[in-house]
């Protein structure tokens, strides 16, 4: 059976304002990863500008708290808080699974590293990017299950990149113990993670009530995301040519987009970028603002497969 595209009446250069305006979260609560810096900030914006309880999730809980002060003053709402999370530290992810009390409405799976120069690996011996971009936060969602499903009609955001294009995931040699290691396919390897984990929990927890989606939210000139660039690779970047740069505002917008549309509702295991359902990815669109998504990263068997391995690794 063929399912219907999802559109939108907004675009690339939409905003996460725009996406909320006439959107009514009051007796939500939404946690948002990766909340003090980036496009962190402007989803948990939008999302309280909209009425929902928004719950800050970072490291630095002193950044958090500063960003939270602003958010209560641009949109009014007193219903902001901060917890504390270190998404390579196990025994920080499950302390706010088990302190999270009460129901959760949207999961913001934000936070993120990239391009990490030189082989790293967590605490567990995972490559550092695969373990904090998806099993961090694979480790975060299977704590607030719970919570989610107590929402009834709950919505998780991956927040992928286009970068997943460039690797499936390497399953034959995750954490690079046998290949040679190169930071943008370990960062690619994890993007591509972030989509299959929509795609397994929309198998595993859509009867449950929990709808999951992964996203692309647009490239940006300035970001601490990048901070592990060389500053002359950076500009090299940035000049050549190959991608259209969005605001921050911007960059949130499908991130609120799939927390939020209401023709959202029910919706699981798709991929989105610029606010619109992506199409598989074409090859001749390398390079334009709307890249699609790869195959390998809808494929249900390796989606069920990432979800084992997962498991495994987070045991």
């Amino acid at each position: 059976m063929t399912v219907a595209r999802v559109t939108s009446p907004f675009g690339f250069a939409t905003t996460a304002a725009e996406v909320v305006a006439g959107v009514d979260l009051h007796g939500s609560r939404a946690l948002v990863t990766g909340a003090a810096s980036g496009i962190g900030i402007e989803t948990a914006r939008a999302l309280a500008s909209a009425g929902a309880e928004v719950f800050l999730a970072a490291r630095n809980v002193t950044t958090a708290n500063r960003v939270a002060a602003d958010i209560r003053t641009t949109t009014g709402s007193p219903s902001i808080r901060v917890l504390q999370l270190d998404l390579m530290d196990r025994a920080s992810v499950d302390r706010l699974a088990r302190e999270f009390t009460g129901p959760l409405h949207i999961l913001v799976n934000n936070a993120g590293v990239m391009a990490v120069p030189e082989l790293q690996r967590s605490p567990e011996g995972h490559e550092l990017q695969f373990a904090t971009n998806h099993l961090g936060h694979f480790r975060l969602a299977v704590g607030l299950l719970p919570a989610l499903r107590a929402a009834s009609a709950a919505r998780i955001v991956s927040v992928s990149s286009r970068a997943h294009l460039n690797s499936p995931v390497a399953f034959e040699d995750i954490d690079f113990d046998r290949r040679r290691y190169e930071p943008a396919l370990a960062y690619a390897q994890s993007k591509t993670a972030n989509v299959l984990f929509a795609v397994g929990a929309a198998r595993k927890w859509a009867s449950d009530g929990i709808f999951a989606n992964a996203l692309h939210p647009g490239a940006i000139a300035d970001s601490h995301l990048a901070r592990h660039y060389d500053p002359k690779v950076l500009e090299e970047i940035r000049s050549s040519g190959a991608y259209t740069y969005k605001t921050l505002e911007q960059r949130a917008a499908t991130s609120v987009y799939v927390a939020t549309f209401p023709l959202l509702e029910s919706v699981a295991g798709r991929y989105f970028e610029n606010c619109q359902e992506a199409d598989v990815d074409d090859p001749t669109a390398a390079g334009t603002d709307a890249a699609g998504v790869a195959a390998h990263a809808l494929d249900r068997e390796s989606a069920d497969r990432l979800w084992t391995v997962s498991t495994e690794f987070t045991r």
